[in-house]
């Protein structure tokens, strides 16, 4: 009679040994211990690869959820945390940067392009043959005038319009009615000229595009041909280069006050670069005013990259926000007024933010956090406002 503690146990599944295909070390586990080669190679399934092509890039795992809410609410965990040697948690700094900066400048572009078609909608005026400044008689003033006005008198019907735009609806009236006095008072010294015998005085309006489009260089007006710009040490083609893009931005500077959308929306566009360039002076700035902490550079960049990440964040739910406000004065009114309250926390919350922060990885005083909080904050914006400048530039001198 055979018992059951006499039955065999089943054999266990012996465990198949593989090697690397480029040293033939054995492995063990997804990467060769002995020359970093990983297991998985280009050799698979395309479902296999988009999955780790969206993981590369996007990192969009449990990750993103762990880092998301401390980096808008905790200011310094995600550094001290990356810092401590616990990064695998999270999402990595320079992943998160990206990603929140592309996200929030195309959010940044959607809204721009959609306010600035409403507000060429609402308001039309000093555009083409409508302009005040080319009228030739006091009736064609008047007529301009009157248009234009009328023009923002429908603006102001529209249901629930913003206190901003209705300041801004105010100022572009007082605006056209000062421009509409300017160009009678010219057009009646011109008739006093002409009954007198004397020179008519010239027209402000070409006087001011003449203005525009002019450029000085070498104390003389500049001319690609007889005047070129020429910088010793840059070659022959960056000059040539340069005086297309001097060209340029002087044939925009007319365009620019008829239709202002498409030099706005390529200086957005060009934001994310500016900032990306001026991220590593940040750290700098850091590294020179915390010199006495013995900090690497590389742990100043994790504190610029991962402030710069919250800026993105707290950009893109602002933009989102103002975006919400917009549509709930129409279809939720109720909702308008805690919008506004969440705009105002997230724009009182970043400077708080980026202070507390500071004096989380620093961890020094008071005194001394709010003295260097206030000494880079005041060198960044400069920095910062020479960059949108340049953004600026490089969007009259390319658009």
């Amino acid at each position: 009679m055979t018992h059951a503690d006499d039955t065999p146990a089943p054999a266990a599944p012996v465990a198949t040994k593989s090697f690397c295909g480029n040293c033939g070390a054995e492995l063990l586990g997804p990467y060769c211990y002995v020359c970093g080669q990983p297991v998985k190679g280009s050799i698979r399934p395309l479902t296999s690869m988009l999955h780790d092509i969206a993981d590369t890039i996007l990192n969009i795992d449990s990750r993103i959820f762990r880092t998301l809410l401390p980096l808008l609410l905790r200011p310094g965990f995600l550094t001290n945390e990356y810092l401590a040697g616990r990064r695998v948690r999270y999402v990595t700094p320079f992943r998160l940067y990206f990603f929140l900066s592309v996200a929030s400048f195309l959010l940044m572009q959607f809204s721009l392009d959609t306010t600035l078609d409403l507000a060429r909608d609402i308001v039309k005026i000093d555009d083409g043959e409508m302009s005040i400044a080319t009228a030739q008689t006091a009736a064609e003033v008047a007529t301009r005038r009157d248009a234009a006005i009328a023009e923002i008198e429908r603006a102001r019907t529209v249901a629930a319009l913003p206190d901003a735009a209705a300041k801004q609806l105010a100022k572009a009236e007082a605006k056209v009615r000062a421009e509409a006095d300017q160009r009678l008072k010219y057009l009646k010294d011109v008739e006093e000229a002409r009954a007198k015998g004397a020179p008519t005085p010239p027209d402000p309006a070409e006087e001011r595009a003449r203005t525009d489009a002019h450029v000085q260089f070498n104390d003389r007006e500049w001319d690609p041909q007889t005047n070129p710009i020429k910088v010793d040490w840059l070659p022959a083609f960056a000059n040539a280069r340069l005086n297309a893009f001097v060209g340029h931005m002087r044939d925009n500077l007319p365009r620019i006050r008829k239709d202002p959308k498409p030099f706005l929306l390529g200086a957005v566009a060009t934001l994310p670069q500016v900032l990306f360039v001026l991220m590593p002076l940040f750290a700098l700035l850091l590294k020179i005013f915390y010199l006495f902490k013995r900090r690497l550079y590389m742990e100043h960049l994790i504190v610029a990259l991962h402030s710069h990440s919250f800026l993105f964040l707290a950009l893109l739910l602002l933009t989102l926000a103002g975006l919400a406000r917009g549509w709930a004065h129409t279809a939720a009114p109720w909702l308008a007024a805690p919008l506004d309250w969440l705009m105002v926390a997230l724009g009182w919350w970043l400077p708080i933010y980026l202070f507390l922060m500071q004096k989380k990885v620093y961890r020094q005083g008071w005194f001394f956090t709010t003295l260097k909080f206030g000494a880079i904050g005041i060198c960044y914006t400069i920095l910062i406002s020479v960059g949108i400048a340049a953004a600026f530039l490089v969007s009259l001198a390319t658009t």
